[in-house]
């Protein structure tokens, strides 16, 4: 879409980010049940890298530290579950209490708030998180209520609203200075 001479910006063009150009009409509202599963499988994937990263560091200090009897460690299934099940926690957590939204949240455009539109309290955060963790089914609820929220949402009262926003100070449509002059 380009905008041409005859053509006025809309009048959020300037606020929003080039990504989501038509996305204005959609700020502030809440999200899906399909933007919050992308946002899922991407943090899913961010969660899986991270454990695969952290396996592979486990083998190497294993390696460094005894070289001749080395041997791959062989989690069983209860310990992974329960690495990823601990990391995803913590990432969840520190994600959306720090930030309002995780790495998948961001990528979809998704912010989570608490009551009145603010952000979340790490309690809130650690909560949402462990009942994402032990009951994702919750999320189903969305297209099912009214109100577009999961289980999760209604039982702590947060929201995940559709925020393309950029930072305060950040202006999507200014050039980074180049380099080479």
């Amino acid at each position: 879409m380009s905008l041409g001479p005859e053509e006025p910006a809309p009048r959020s063009w300037g606020r929003l980010s080039r990504a989501a150009p038509d996305a204005g009409s959609f700020q502030g509202q809440r999200a899906g049940l399909v933007t919050r599963l992308a946002a899922g499988l991407i943090d899913g994937a961010v969660i899986g890298v991270a454990l695969v990263v952290g396996y592979f560091a486990l083998v190497f200090v294993l390696f460094l530290v005894s070289p001749r009897a080395f041997e791959f460690p062989r989690p069983g299934p209860f310990l992974s579950l329960a690495a990823g099940a601990s990391l995803a926690f913590v990432y969840l957590t520190l994600a959306w209490f720090l930030a309002g939204r995780s790495y998948g949240h961001r990528v979809m455009g998704l912010r989570v708030l608490g009551r009145n539109g603010r952000p979340i309290r790490l309690l809130v955060a650690a909560a949402r998180a462990f009942l994402l963790i032990v009951a994702p089914i919750g999320v189903v609820w969305v297209p099912l209520g009214r109100a577009n929220r999961s289980l999760q949402d209604i039982f702590l009262r947060t929201e995940v609203v559709y925020d393309w926003l950029p930072r305060a100070g950040h202006t999507p449509h200014a050039r980074p200075p180049n380099p080479i002059v």
